[in-house]
């Protein structure tokens, strides 16, 4: 199995990458699809957030409010510290458990686990390859206001809290710019999925 790390900035085109992928073939983990599991009222890390956040969290049918959530969280270095406390390592668990059960299934698939800060985590290291997205910060902006209805200080927040772009390029070996036009990305990403392909076919079964 080929492991493959997909991250970048926040609003960077990270979701459209990996739709891309997973039509070419590659099987895709979410990390915000986990995140919103554990947070769940059946989820691990239900019970912990809302100790420490306040039940002011809560919808008023008991789940989560997870835009009540992130602006509460981001706000604060440290308070989004003690949320990804509680998350972070329940996505990871969940996240190991599809790992396996994608390897059972095909030994030769290709996994792309989506995720925003694999390389601030440092979990970048424990993949075949990363692959970047990024494009300029204005166009991160109107994507964060138009897509989650945020604020333009709201999103900045965001971004101020994740490692720049060019920082980020030092550990990628494929960097896919998504600021351009949609048919050039889908080239581009089709290269990078034939290269993993034939690494992919070149490991042991």
């Amino acid at each position: 199995m080929l492991k493959v790390g997909l991250t970048g900035g926040y609003a960077s085109g990270k979701t459209f990458v990996a739709s891309e992928l997973e039509r070419l073939g590659c099987c895709v983990i979410r990390a915000d699809e986990l995140g919103h599991a554990v947070l769940l009222p059946t989820g691990e890390a239900y019970a912990p957030v809302v100790a420490a956040f306040g039940r002011e969290i809560l919808s008023p049918d008991g789940a989560i409010d997870r835009k009540k959530l992130a602006s509460i969280a981001f706000a604060s270095p440290q308070l989004l510290g003690q949320l990804n406390s509680f998350v972070h390592p329940a996505v990871f668990r969940l996240e190991a458990q599809r790992l396996a059960d994608f390897e059972a299934e095909d030994p030769r698939a290709i996994v792309v686990i989506e995720a925003a800060i694999l390389i601030e985590t440092g979990r970048y290291s424990r993949f075949d390859r990363l692959i970047l997205t990024g494009c300029a910060e204005e166009m991160q902006i109107a994507r964060g206001i138009k897509r989650d209805g945020l604020t333009r200080e709201q999103v900045l927040a965001r971004l101020a809290n994740q490692m720049p772009f060019e920082e980020k390029k030092k550990y990628a070996r494929y960097i896919v710019d998504t600021g351009g036009a949609k048919e050039q990305t889908i080239i581009h990403i089709e290269r990078i999925y034939r290269d993993l392909r034939r690494l992919a076919e070149a490991q042991p079964a």
